[in-house]
């Protein structure tokens, strides 16, 4: 730290209590000045000599024959008076970057300038201001934070405004450059300065990070925050990332971690006011400088604060530039009276809806169907709609667990992301699966709503075998999942089995699967098998399981015909339709189906849940 030591004398001001002092001397006193509650019984002559307005004070005291001078609204109060005093009697004073301000304010107060006397007071102060606290990291940021209690006066005379330039233009130097900092280096022994011209490696204590400076400006008051903050981005030297690390420092050195605290009624107006100041700094560059996780707990605290409009609007903006950054956990927000659901389900619907309505202005295509093809094309080699639809199913598994949430709800935000954001259905038959958990009251026309979000076609072999043995889904969705199991099957064995359909592969399947799905479809309506139909043949493979010989586990006769039969449509001509009266069979769908479906060992019996 800087100082600047004044005067020679030995200190002569003596205490009597709290409220008095006086100067040892062997002259009389002839003036008391009192400031604010302390009195100074002093001499005329040293004061006179370097003070204007006290000239002028003492004048008018004369003719009112007043004992006593009161300096009323002293800035600095009695510290600050005594060092101006002790300075009169060119006594020795130190300043420094803790008392600098107030000295200077004080002596401003008291008009000490150079016409009454060479060297008075005001000069030396800026003096020292110019040639060593302005050049200080560490003392510019000190003395800005003593110029807060000392407004107007250490505004009126530029100082705030002085500390405020020289703080912003440090934080612009090289890195490279920098060989002390006010917190991230203190093991440093070296004078506090930043230097301009370049240093060895020798000098080098260890390598400085573009952000070195953030840390140290936290201690700064919000106005004073805001105006360093402001004045280092009109530089324009400032990278937009690094201005977003200050800005998450400064909200978690400041903002509270439990929610009592955050809308308390002593604190409730001060973080009302901090959320919307850090929300104004936020860099230009489309949120690429904030995370969108601090975004998002910005947004959190700006909800609870009862932030403005426009600060939320411009924290929703932000966030929805980079929603495919986000985790379930950073969009789980709460809800607030009077939704009922246990998260804020229409503020993630609006984020998604701003997402996607950048993600086509960006790509400059204007689509009312979010399955338009060519849109799907231009984004699948992006990976950010794909994270965005992980991020859908992820939350949507979340928020299913909600008694209260509607299906309507759940619906409209499965839909949001087009079909493109979901390669795999995996998610979201997790989160279709537990909301049929958890909402047992579902009728058959909603339970059938809900499946048909889902295609059957993009389900692992892992998330098929759950389904297939899903007593919650409808029998239809069982079928299909049943089926299209068999085509991929049949599929991977023809793959298999030739080189030549290896390659081709995806080719046959498709075929295949395209050529008997509607018939499939057509032909489960035509059967109409009812939930309670299924669970009797069920319960009846479990008894003629028991009494099988070899073991084999067969399905309900009537049920293994359904699906031979539908099998056999798949399949085409020259296939064995033996399957459908011999319980023996090797067929396909013997082997596979009664794998699935059996009693005893079956995966039924087995059941997993993956909610």
């Amino acid at each position: 730290m800087k100082f600047m030591k004044l005067g020679s004398k030995p200190d002569a001001l003596q205490y009597d209590g709290n409220f008095v002092r006086y100067i040892s001397s062997e002259l009389a006193t002839d003036i008391i000045i009192a400031v604010g509650e302390v009195k100074f019984d002093l001499h005329k002559f040293p004061l006179l000599s370097k003070s204007n307005r006290l000239q002028k004070l003492v004048s008018k005291a004369n003719e009112d024959n007043a004992d006593e001078i009161y300096l009323d609204d002293f800035p600095g109060g009695p510290k600050a008076f005594e060092i101006c005093a002790k300075f009169c009697y060119g006594m020795t004073v130190t300043l420094n970057a803790y008392n600098v301000v107030a000295a200077r304010c004080a002596a401003e107060f008291l008009e000490m300038t150079e016409d009454m006397d060479r060297g008075n007071l005001i000069f030396k102060i800026d003096v020292f201001l110019t040639s060593s606290i302005f050049r200080s990291w560490k003392d510019s940021i000190i003395v800005l934070q003593t110029a807060k209690s000392l407004f107007p006066w250490s505004e009126d005379l530029k100082i705030v405004g002085r500390c405020i330039d020289s703080i912003a233009s440090k934080t612009s130097v090289d890195p490279v450059n920098i060989t002390w900092s006010y917190t991230y280096n203190r093991k440093l022994a070296k004078v506090d300065k930043i230097v301009e011209d370049k240093v060895t490696a020798k000098e080098k204590f260890e390598s400085v990070p573009k952000d070195w400076w953030v840390e140290d400006i936290c201690e700064l008051d919000i106005d004073l925050y805001k105006r360093v903050m402001i004045t280092v981005k009109s530089k324009g030297r400032m990278d937009g990332v690094v201005i977003g690390e200050a800005l998450k420092m400064y909200a978690v050195r400041w903002l509270p971690d439990s929610v009592d605290a955050l809308v308390s009624d002593a604190h409730a107006r001060r973080n009302k006011s901090l959320v919307e100041t850090i929300v104004c700094l936020l860099p230009c560059d489309n949120g690429v400088g904030c995370s969108c996780s601090f975004l998002l707990k910005l947004l959190k605290v700006a909800i609870l604060v009862e932030a403005d409009e426009s600060s939320r609007e411009e924290l929703m903006n932000n966030i929805s530039l980079k929603l495919h950054e986000a985790s379930v956990k950073d969009i789980l927000i709460p809800a607030r009276s009077p939704q009922i659901t246990t998260y804020d389900i229409d503020l993630v619907q609006d984020l998604l809806n701003r997402y996607m309505t950048n993600e086509k202005k960006n790509r400059g295509v204007d689509i009312v169907d979010k399955n338009d093809k060519v849109f799907g094309e231009s984004i699948l080699g992006n990976r950010s709609i794909l994270n965005v639809g992980k991020l859908v199913d992820g939350y949507l598994g979340e928020i299913a667990h909600d008694p209260n949430l509607s299906l309507s709800s759940f619906v409209d935000l499965s839909q949001s992301i087009p079909e493109f954001a979901r390669p795999n259905h995996d998610g979201l038959y997790k989160a279709i699966d537990i909301y049929l958990k958890e909402h047992q009251s579902l009728t058959k026309s909603e339970r059938k709503n809900i499946c048909g979000l889902m295609n059957v076609k993009k389900l692992t072999a892992d998330a098929s075998a759950h389904a297939a043995q899903n007593e919650r889904l409808p029998v239809r969705v069982v079928v299909q999942v049943l089926y299209f199991e068999q085509v991929r099957a049949a599929a991977s064995t023809r793959a298999f089995a030739s080189p030549r359909s290896l390659l081709n592969g995806d080719a046959e399947y498709e075929k295949t699967l395209g050529g008997s799905c509607h018939s499939l479809i057509r032909q489960t309506s035509r059967m109409k098998i009812k939930d309670d139909e299924f669970r009797r043949s069920v319960r009846l493979s479990k008894k003629s399981s028991k009494n099988s010989r070899s073991g084999m586990q067969l399905l309900p006769s009537r049920s293994r015909r359904i699906f031979d039969k539908l099998w056999n449509v798949g399949k085409g001509q020259g296939e064995n339709k033996s399957s459908e009266t011999s319980g023996g069979s090797n067929s396909p769908t013997s082997v596979v189906l009664g794998d699935t479906k059996s009693s005893g060992s079956s995966l039924r019996h087995q059941r997993h849940s993956i909610s």
